[in-house]
């Protein structure tokens, strides 16, 4: 078999698997979960054929017109390069694993069979995008997505939160594909061929007119779809799903579609070194403000919500320097350690027996009551926080690492400007990355808030997929960042010694300083009434003073469901952290720009249409209606009355004509 038809076959294998699934899940259910896994799990191993096939050797390319459209022809192409291969491969393994979760998961869901039919034509979806070689191809896939987002948020559509996540994640993302769609539009129309080929040959040769104005309009999209500023603000709401959903849009679909499309089209970008900053200042911005966001946050999934959104931020700030090998090689790194961490918050989720207990602040007891969680989610924490060897530090150095070439003049393929921007935030980003990292392990593990109740020891398939995703996540930049550089256009990918010095100091820093202000919290709240009563709820209350018992009772219900008084969280952001909880108010700011003149707008046409217009229409049929009643009762069906009118009125035009005929 060829690679082409192998290739071919990765998209379509899941989308049949959906299909299927669509039409005989509810009518068979027992065919539900084989549907959902195999075509995945045929996919990635022929993702992986593929992969060693090309084996960062020269790209495949293969295409075929679906139907004459003109000027410009819509073909259905491939294009794989190391990039598209490797990326690929990590869809896979991830939608994969994902699939055999969810049979655990969500096993007594009775709308399981649907959920795992979306997973799969989201999965499919992704394929697509990352095999497409035209771009009208992959904007099919870019909005399938979207639609599968939709429908996947809101799966616990009983929920007001669900509903509300799901309609914000399609607005805010529609919001950005509206300008992506016209820039589409504009750089075709430049280049004239939807092929990624003949578009990067068009960009080599300088036929763009407008590419400053093309790559900004694409930039919005990729904002949207890919959680960064200001289009980020859906994806933490979008945690009201379910949690694999969640590990499958953070890790290797949707938010990665967004950085893959620009790391194909890098070319494009760097031909305008404006956008280049503008990608700066969004990876900083987005990096910095997301991290504080994530210190203090007290939901799980939201902290590893907004630690996506600031890790996504380091691989555009890696595209804004010019190198897409680093961004690619954090995009495969960060897929395996968030999958993981998404899926170990499951673990804990459903070991509590429902998502209110993702509070971390009311967690306690949890280290050894899911004991496959905790470990596989301290090594994906190391990771996140990139402290070596774990392979989020490889990944992450080879950022700062491409910032440090641009700031000291190795590369000229981005701004200076872009270099120094992307390089201060990336290590305040990693300062703060081992804070809410720590701080996260600590409240999660040795937190002090209220016990869940026991649910026993969860399904098999749920602790096997950790252990499974906790590998590359400890040995995949090791060896990475020494076979990939064959794969991502020979670029080096080996740490440099002052970065990895510098990232490696301050996420140590960051991690020692908020373990020394949980224990600084933890013995403050130990002489305190209240946290006395949080961290022993169980415990003679003659000891506590009546006061705090009844404040806090008045203020929680119960003594058992004490909030952890050790959150380091305040201490370390002090008057930053009500802000920073809120996400910096930019639900707030974008309701009194946007949201609010829109309703008042909406408010006066209604006003206008109901008021102005339907009286304009009512009066016009009221007239008739008037002139109709009077004719109406003239009609009495008298024939003498009729005979009167007729001789009253021959007499009135008697006159009449006399009259006229007199003046005459």
């Amino acid at each position: 078999m060829t690679t082409t038809t192998l290739a071919v076959l990765v998209p379509l294998l899941p989308f049949l698997g959906a299909a299927a699934g669509l039409l005989l899940g509810r009518s068979a259910p027992g065919f539900a979960r084989p549907l959902a896994v195999l075509p995945t799990l045929a996919s990635l191993v022929l993702a992986a054929l593929v992969a060693a096939r090309q084996g960062g050797g020269r790209a495949l390319d293969a295409v075929t017109e679906l139907t004459p459209t003109g000027s410009v022809p819509v073909e259905l192409a491939l294009h794989i390069d190391g990039f598209a291969a490797l990326v690929a491969v990590l869809v896979g393994t991830v939608a994969t694993c994902v699939q055999i979760y969810s049979t655990g998961y969500l096993r007594d869901d009775p709308r399981y069979a649907s959920y795992a039919a979306l997973v799969s034509l989201f999965t499919s979806a992704m394929f697509l995008v990352v095999y497409s070689g035209d771009l009208m191809v992959l904007l099919v896939g870019w909005e399938v997505m979207g639609i599968c987002s939709y429908f996947l948020v809101g799966h616990y559509w009983e929920t007001p939160e669900a509903r509300a996540a799901s309609l914000k994640a399609f607005l805010v993302t529609k919001l950005g594909d509206v300008p992506f769609l016209i820039g589409l539009l504009a750089l075709v129309t430049e280049a004239g061929s939807f092929r990624i080929t003949k578009i990067l040959g068009a960009v080599a040769s300088g036929s763009l007119d407008h590419p400053t104005l093309i790559a900004l309009l694409l930039l919005a999209g990729v904002a949207g779809k890919s959680a960064q500023f200001p289009l980020h603000t859906w994806l933490p709401d979008a945690m009201a799903g379910p949690t694999p959903v969640s590990a499958l849009i953070h890790a290797a679909t949707m938010v990665a579609a967004g950085v893959y499309f620009v790391a194909r089209l890098l070319p494009l970008f760097e031909a305008s070194r404006a956008a280049m900053v503008v990608l700066a200042v969004m990876a900083a911005v987005t990096m910095v403000g997301s991290a504080l966001a994530a210190l203090a946050q007290d939901d799980i999934k939201r902290v590893l919500a907004y630690s996506t959104i600031g890790q996504l931020g380091y691989m555009t700030g890696a595209l804004a320097t010019g190198d897409r090998g680093a961004a690619v090689f954090h995009l495969l790194s960060h897929g395996a350690f968030k999958a993981l961490l998404f899926l170990a918050a499951g673990v804990i989720i459903h070991a509590a027996g429902t998502n209110s207990l993702a509070a971390m602040s009311r967690m306690r007891g949890l280290r050894d009551r899911v004991p496959d969680a905790y470990w596989t989610m301290t090594v994906a924490l190391l990771a996140l926080a990139a402290i070596p060897p774990f392979s989020g530090f490889f990944s992450k150095e080879s950022v700062l690492g491409a910032a440090e070439h641009v700031v000291t003049g190795h590369t000229e393929h981005a701004p200076g400007a872009a270099g120094w921007t992307v390089l201060v935030a990336g290590l305040i980003t990693a300062l703060l990355t081992a804070a809410y990292a720590a701080r996260l392990w600590l409240l999660a593990f040795r937190g002090r808030g209220a016990e869940a109740p026991d649910h026993g020891r969860q399904p098999l398939v749920m602790n096997a997929v950790l252990w499974v995703l906790a590998l590359p996540s400890l040995a995949l930049g090791g060896l990475a960042f020494r076979l990939l550089p064959d794969w991502f256009d020979g670029q080096d990918l080996t740490p440099t010694l002052t970065t990895s010095v510098l990232g490696t100091g301050v996420a140590l820093v960051g991690g020692i300083v908020t373990y020394a202000a949980w224990r600084h919290t933890t013995a403050l709240a130990d002489r305190t009434p209240l946290g006395a009563v949080a961290a022993h709820p169980e415990g003679d209350a003659g000891l506590v003073e009546a006061e705090a018992i009844a404040a806090h009772r008045a203020a929680y219900g119960d003594l058992a469901s004490a909030p952890d008084p050790s959150d380091p969280g305040r201490l370390l952001l002090g008057p930053v952290h009500r802000h920073a909880a809120a996400g910096f108010h930019l639900d707030a700011v974008y309701a009194t720009l946007f949201l609010r003149p829109v309703q008042a707008g909406a408010s006066l046409v209604r006003f206008l249409d109901r008021e102005v217009v339907d009286t304009y229409v009512r009066a016009a049929g009221a007239l008739p209606r008037l002139l109709g009643a009077a004719v109406r009762r003239a009609q009495t069906g008298n024939v003498q009355t009729y005979v009167s009118a007729l001789l009253a009125g021959t007499v009135v035009l008697a006159v009449a004509a006399v009259l006229v005929a007199a003046g005459a």
